[in-house]
């Protein structure tokens, strides 16, 4: 009987973090997050978005901190040893907001402290590596790179916290749409594995700058409301019009973002250091920065939201699974219809209340 069999056998919610933390190499990992994917397509919580989401988000978690741990230990066997100083591996996108589907990519950071001078080259040299381990072995698990590069193999996203401290400053500095572009994927990010120390650090570093030049405001919001809602005239769904995905409607960019965004921009102008969806909604309404009400329908839109990703179809190409977060044609029930509707208005209703609050704190600076 094969490794992969035996944990077919065994393989249970309860068991899969043992499984994981089992694994000493790549291809075990792999084994069980390809068994552990089949599991979680076939459970009966995807009825239940909220649970699906939590449970789906642990097991990414995991999985990524087991490959840190892993890509650790074999750089240490190549006599490159522990690492040298305090660092944090950190998540950007929908990992960053715990918000993964089954087919998400990589998207990822490295922030670590300052070594003195005479180790820099050396400190330097092992993230480095450390960096290209992760993400190749992030892949060999199934998990694509980023298209944008947004990963810590990249020097743009892996950088002492002095070096980020400048990398950010620019970009406030400069709020051109590129730079607000990455201010934006900065906002998400969350500590997975390391030093919470240089998040917490990084992240004040931001929400102080904008807290001290709310104007910036002005240019996330034109980011912030550059993803429409797809809902056309006379409240129709705007759908595919070409290629495989034709009479099909895209959920990702149609829907998901457009919520994400507005809200992220919501929570940045309040100061808030939560990076889930979810969790900001809550933030928002427990320090009274909107109503309950708000608060109650954007969760219920939230949830619809994740449902629908979960179920668009994926794609397993070359080891690698990826999804183009589109829903078909033929998934296109009246009921699924139904949703979409509500979660579209719901979604106009939020980016018109998020430019609106926007332009009322410029105006009390004008004033």
């Amino acid at each position: 009987m094969s490794k992969g069999d035996i944990i077919m056998q065994s393989l249970t919610f309860e068991s899969s973090y043992e499984h994981i933390l089992k694994s000493n190499d790549f291809e075990s990992l792999r084994i069980v997050r390809d068994q552990v994917h089949e599991m979680l397509r076939m459970h009966p919580l995807l009825d239940d978005p909220r649970h699906m989401n939590l449970e789906l988000n642990q097991l990414h978690d995991a999985f990524i901190r087991r490959s840190i741990v892993i890509s650790e230990n074999l750089l240490s066997a190549q006599g490159l040893g522990s690492p040298p100083i305090s660092y944090a591996f950190i998540l950007f996108g929908s990992g960053g907001r715990a918000e993964q589907t089954l087919w998400s990519d990589q998207d990822n950071g490295l922030i670590y402290d300052e070594p003195d001078k005479a180790h820099a080259e050396i400190v330097h040299t092992y993230f480095k590596l450390l960096s290209n381990q992760i993400v190749d072995g992030l892949i060999q698990l199934g998990y694509p790179p980023c298209e944008g590069k947004v990963l810590c193999s990249n020097p743009v996203w892996r950088k002492t916290l002095t070096a980020w401290r400048l990398t950010v400053q620019e970009w406030l500095m400069d709020p051109n749409w590129e730079n607000i572009r990455n201010l934006l994927i900065l906002a998400d990010f969350r500590c997975l594995y390391g030093s919470d120390q240089l998040v917490f650090e990084l992240r004040n570093e931001f929400l102080d700058f904008i807290k001290a030049h709310p104007p910036i405001l002005e240019s996330i919001l034109r980011n912030t409301l550059h993803r429409k809602s797809s809902l056309g005239a006379f409240g129709r769904l705007v759908t595919e019009r070409y290629g495989e995905d034709a009479g099909g409607i895209d959920i990702k960019y149609g829907s998901y973002i457009p919520m994400v965004n507005g809200i992220r921009l919501l929570a940045i102008q309040a100061g808030l250091h939560e990076t889930s969806t979810l969790e900001r909604i809550l933030a928002l309404v427990k320090q009274q920065l909107i109503s309950a009400q708000n608060g109650e329908e954007w969760t219920k839109a939230f949830h619809l939201n994740l449902y629908m990703r979960s179920i668009t179809p994926f794609q397993f190409k070359e080891g690698i699974y990826t999804s183009r977060g589109k829903l078909t044609a033929e998934q296109l029930t009246k009921p699924i219809r139904q949703d979409l509707k509500f979660i579209l208005h719901v979604g106009i209703d939020l980016q018109k209340y998020v430019k609106k609050q926007v332009h009322d704190v410029l105006e009390q600076i004008e004033q």
